[in-house]
């Protein structure tokens, strides 16, 4: 079954058996760094080359903004995908020295914007640390989470916090679908590839 399979399969299914069970966040895992014997004995240029040939589709994954913060947060995430069917779950993965991942942690909720393959640009604003992320960017809030759903995107999947795992250097964050769709058309998605877009 390929995504958009999956996607239509996800909306039956959302649509067909709504959970009334309330999901709470969890809390944000004890962080520490990666022992030595962690490391496995592979380079890590020659790891990023080999791993540049699997082409990834690109997401902007963002937040409402909480008590006191100036906006939403959001970050653009290569390392995002489905996970389960019943219950609807995807997942992403975000480094742990991210500034924005503690934003989207206290939030609680998040929602993922699958981009277009004219949205390039709108991926490097999202790319870039402390900078207005927002500034220009059109969209609405989320349903379910009021987090924003950009403007234009391909598809949109609002989602609460299920669980957070620790993985080496990452953390593997794991969402409960509480919401999503698509946009009308058929545009082509933005693929990133051997560190280009295509």
């Amino acid at each position: 079954m390929g995504h958009a399979g999956m996607a239509a399969a996800a909306v039956r299914y959302l649509r067909a058996r709504p959970d009334p069970r309330p999901v709470e966040a969890l809390p944000r895992p004890e962080l520490r760094c990666v022992r030595d014997d962690e490391r496995a004995p592979v380079d890590r240029g020659e790891f990023r080359r080999v791993l540049s040939a699997f082409a990834s589709g690109v997401t902007v994954i963002t937040a409402p903004a909480g008590d006191g913060e100036p906006g939403p947060a959001g970050f653009a995430c290569q390392s995002f995908s489905s996970l389960s069917l019943d219950p609807p779950l995807v997942a992403f993965m975000v480094g742990r020295t991210s500034t924005t991942w503690p934003r989207i942690a206290r939030a609680g909720v998040f929602c993922v914007n699958v981009l277009g393959a004219d949205q390039a640009a709108l991926c490097r604003a999202f790319a870039v640390s402390g900078a207005d992320k927002f500034a220009g960017v059109r969209h609405d809030p989320a349903p379910v989470s009021g987090a924003p759903r950009l403007t234009g995107a391909l598809a949109w999947i609002d989602c609460a916090i299920h669980a957070v795992h620790t993985g080496g250097d990452h953390l593997i964050v794991v969402g409960r679908v509480t919401a999503l769709g698509t946009t009308a058309g058929e545009e082509p998605p933005l693929l990133f590839h051997r560190g280009r877009f295509l």
